[in-house]
């Protein structure tokens, strides 16, 4: 059993920075990603940013040079630090982790909401 603990979502003007974090436990033998998704409301859930155990990062256009995707491997924990955001950041934010080469999990996501 796996368990994603999140959180560091919330209300913060457009401008402002958020960052969540995103620990994970439970049945993990190998960490090989995490990283975070996105919904807003009518909107597909896309991909915000990701890390791999080899360190390598991918971010979504709209983010890049705002967000900052960060791990600390001692602690199977991800970092997502926001800055500079923008009313269309707005969405539930969904931390995932992919383990053991071969399953997914998700967790129950943190909303974040950036007012005008």
């Amino acid at each position: 059993q796996v368990q994603l603990m999140e959180s560091g979502g919330g209300l913060v003007q457009a401008g402002g920075s958020l960052t969540l974090s995103c620990a994970a436990s439970g049945s993990i033998f190998s960490i090989n990603a995490m990283g975070w998704h996105r919904q807003a409301p009518g909107k597909q859930r896309d991909l915000v940013a990701s890390t791999t155990s080899g360190g390598s990062t991918n971010y979504a256009d709209s983010v890049k040079g705002r967000f900052t995707i960060s791990r600390d491997n001692a602690k199977n924990t991800v970092y997502l630090q926001m800055n500079d955001l923008k009313p269309e950041d707005t969405a539930v934010y969904y931390c995932y982790v992919r383990y053991n080469d071969r399953y997914w999990y998700w967790g129950q996501g943190t909303q974040v909401t950036v007012s005008s």
